[in-house]
């Protein structure tokens, strides 16, 4: 509140350093949020793209192993996948996007040559060499999407702070403090024209009795010019 802030010329200063360095810092937030927003907008766009690679890639994956199920059998299929010894590694890394800082999915032992998938290539046909590697493309593409959709959240995130620290500045502090600032100019500019009148009621109380002294003194100085009687 206004009125609980003292009207002094050094707390005005005071407030003039706040409002000063909160329009700073709400100019680099509201550049912040525009460069989180424009980023953001990158990502949809690749996270969009990856979506539908990865309905794509899950339709392939899906056709193939039906595929290979009913020309092969399901005990052939089951056989192949349990022949599996070395199984996806993954690691992750973070960078920093203005701040953000966002996954990188690194994965590796996903793709495999048909020597490396464990099962006999002589005991297998190539519906389940193509299932296996339709399989293999879908695992590349959800870790991918796995990186993009956790971008997208944290950006998202990001911007949601940014905006609410945006608006704090903008429709909480800042009014405040500039509310402040207009009550302590007012009350200084009071206390400025009170000390005036003051000063006036003084210097016109010190005249009226410098005028009076002066009446008196020319008073004395005329019954003193008269002459007396003998």
């Amino acid at each position: 509140m206004a009125e609980d802030v003292k009207p002094t010329r050094k707390e005005l200063m005071r407030i003039e350093e706040r409002i000063e360095l909160s329009e700073r810092g709400h100019d680099t937030l509201e550049q912040k949020r525009d460069g989180l927003i424009m980023e953001f907008m990158d990502i949809l766009d690749e996270a969009q793209d990856v979506r539908a690679d990865l309905d794509e890639k899950y339709e392939e994956a899906q056709n193939a192993i039906n595929m290979a199920r009913a020309l092969d059998g399901d005990v052939a299929v089951r056989g192949a996948a349990a022949a599996l010894k070395e199984h996806p590694e993954l690691t992750t890394e973070s960078k920093s996007v203005m701040g953000v800082y966002i996954p990188q999915i690194d994965s590796t032992k996903v793709s495999k040559s048909l020597d490396e998938r464990g099962y006999g290539v002589l005991g297998t046909s190539a519906r389940i060499d193509e299932a296996a590697e339709a399989y293999e493309e879908l695992l590349d593409q959800i870790i991918l999407a796995a990186e993009v959709e956790t971008a997208m959240k944290k950006m998202l995130d990001e911007i949601e702070t940014t905006k609410r620290r945006v608006n704090a500045l903008e429709f909480k502090l800042l009014p405040e403090l500039r509310a402040n600032e207009e009550y302590i100019e007012q009350k200084l500019e009071e206390q400025e024209r009170e000390e005036i009148f003051r000063m006036k009621k003084i210097k016109d109380k010190k005249e009226r009795e410098e005028a009076a002294e002066e009446a008196e003194e020319e008073e004395d100085e005329a019954e003193q010019a008269v002459p007396a009687d003998d």
